[in-house]
């Protein structure tokens, strides 16, 4: 493998996990209150709310209708607004976040549903108010399974930079189709393709690691 070759797949990869860290956080922080807000406001539940939950829900449906790379040619003017480019790593991560987010709030609003009810009752019971119930008894209670799915969305997001590399995105995905496949390059193709699931394995391997962590605590001081 000659220098040359190991500079592009360094940098590949620094793009690729610039893009995936990122675009995580980022739907996270839109993602979580958005799952949460699914959960909660459900017919029966503590904050319940139908209307609401009717808009929020056909609101994450039409975002995650979209296939990505069309997803991603739509937010191309909201992109160049927030960070002055379509191009590269960055203005990538704008669709990459929006993309993800609801996305992200399926898996935590279907994650927070599987909190037996029993615990939400004897908390109501004990006069703890909505948000208590969130904080102290729903997220705590879903960690193990929020983990999981966390990582099942990082593993996702990882496969969209790929496509993301499509239009000029950058990373190991833009290295594969720009140099592998374009230029012939199977050295190339192969190199990346080995990186992706080494990163994608590596995702895997700590969320089950740091799931099961969680849940051996939880075991252990209950």
């Amino acid at each position: 493998m000659d220098s040359d070759l190991i500079q592009l797949l360094g940098t590949g990869l620094l793009e690729t996990l610039y893009m995936v860290v990122l675009s995580t956080l980022v739907s996270l922080f839109f993602g979580l209150p958005l799952g949460v807000m699914l959960a909660v406001t459900e017919k029966g539940n503590i904050l319940e709310a139908p209307r609401l939950n009717k808009v929020l829900a056909t609101f994450v449906n039409i975002v995650r209708s979209f296939p990505f790379i069309i997803l991603i040619v739509i937010l191309l003017p909201l992109s160049r607004f927030i960070v002055g480019t379509t191009i590269g790593s960055t203005a990538a991560v704008v669709p990459l976040s929006i993309g993800s987010a609801p996305f992200l709030a399926r898996i935590i609003e279907n994650s927070l549903k599987e909190v037996h009810t029993g615990k939400i009752e004897a908390s109501l019971a004990m006069g703890a108010d909505t948000f208590t119930i969130i904080t102290k008894v729903l997220i705590p209670e879903a960690l193990p399974s929020l983990v999981r799915g966390i990582t099942l969305a990082i593993i996702t997001i990882t496969g969209f930079t790929a496509a993301a590399g499509a239009i000029g995105a950058g990373g190991l995905g833009s290295l594969a189709i720009r140099f592998g496949y374009m230029r012939f390059r199977n050295d190339i193709m192969i190199c990346t393709v080995a990186l992706l699931i080494v990163l994608v394995q590596g995702v895997q391997f700590g969320g089950d690691f740091i799931a099961k962590w969680i849940n051996k605590k939880r075991f252990k001081f209950e």
